[in-house]
């Protein structure tokens, strides 16, 4: 991971930049991170925005640590099963395809050469590998796409209960992020996990993908695991470890990709 040397930012929202700062930014340093989540129920102790807060919180340490530019946007995903639930907002998949196509494009058109995608939310992952494709093809960005929350679970799973829905490892994201926002001493209701972890693991595997239409149907609840222990030592350890992680490996890949395929090509401007 390198730094630049002549143009470190303090402040790493492209929402929070100027005009001459981004433009300036972009010819030194044309990386660009767009968080992604939901925006979904995850019971009483845990906010709606959980999903998004863990890409957040994740993606700001890594552009701090690879000098780049986080993308606003991100906050909506495709969240169907989660439906049923009135803490719920979701986009279509062709909705969503379009939508993070269009922001990372605009991005590409006034410079930006490199995007890595932090994702902590499952039901994105297919619309994101399509927009992925469409942005590396027609608007010439190297791109990365990171399962954080696949990262976190192999990393933390084994200790904190596994990767469940508003579970300990979630909560500790979440508390890393802002801690007004969770209330342990709402924690009721779990569902009973074992469901849910098999349908996870099934769910999870690389050759066989069934597709879950109706979260109740593994967790009447609409969420399960065990959350009491989580902390908010743990969680501010659990998210610098995890970008680290992904800084590091995310410098290490886009130099292979850049290697194999070449430096992203160059693209019309508007200036």
């Amino acid at each position: 991971m390198q730094k630049s040397k002549k143009s470190f930012l303090s402040n790493n929202y492209f929402k929070n930049l100027t005009q001459p700062e981004i433009a300036d930014h972009f010819k030194i340093n044309p990386l660009i991170i767009l968080p992604t989540g939901s925006t979904e129920q995850h019971g009483a102790h845990l906010p709606a925005g959980t999903d998004i807060f863990a890409a957040t919180i994740i993606a700001e340490k890594v552009a701090k640590k690879m000098n780049g530019i986080i993308l606003p946007g991100g906050d909506l995903g495709v969240t169907p099963m989660h439906m049923p639930y009135e803490a719920t907002l979701s986009l279509s998949p062709e909705t969503y395809i379009n939508f993070v196509f269009e922001i990372c494009n605009s991005a590409a058109i006034h410079g930006a050469k490199r995007l890595i995608i932090i994702n902590w939310h499952e039901g994105n992952i297919a619309s994101l590998s399509i927009a992925a494709e469409k942005l590396h093809r027609e608007s010439g960005l190297t791109v990365l796409i990171v399962q954080a929350c696949y990262v976190a679970d192999e990393m933390y799973g084994s200790k904190h209960g596994g990767l469940t829905h508003g579970g300990e490892i979630e909560t500790l994201a979440v508390l890393a992020y802002d801690t007004k926002l969770v209330h342990l001493n709402k924690i009721s209701g779990s569902s009973e996990k074992k469901l849910g972890m098999q349908m996870d693991k099934l769910r999870r595997r690389r050759g066989f993908h069934p597709i879950l239409t109706d979260i109740r149907s593994i967790a009447p609840s609409g969420w399960y695991g065990d959350p009491k222990k989580a902390s908010v030592e743990t969680g501010k350890e659990m998210i610098e470890t995890l970008s680290t992680k992904i800084a590091k490996e995310s410098s290490e890949v886009l130099a292979i990709l850049e290697k194999t395929q070449g430096s992203p090509k160059k693209i019309s401007t508007l200036k």
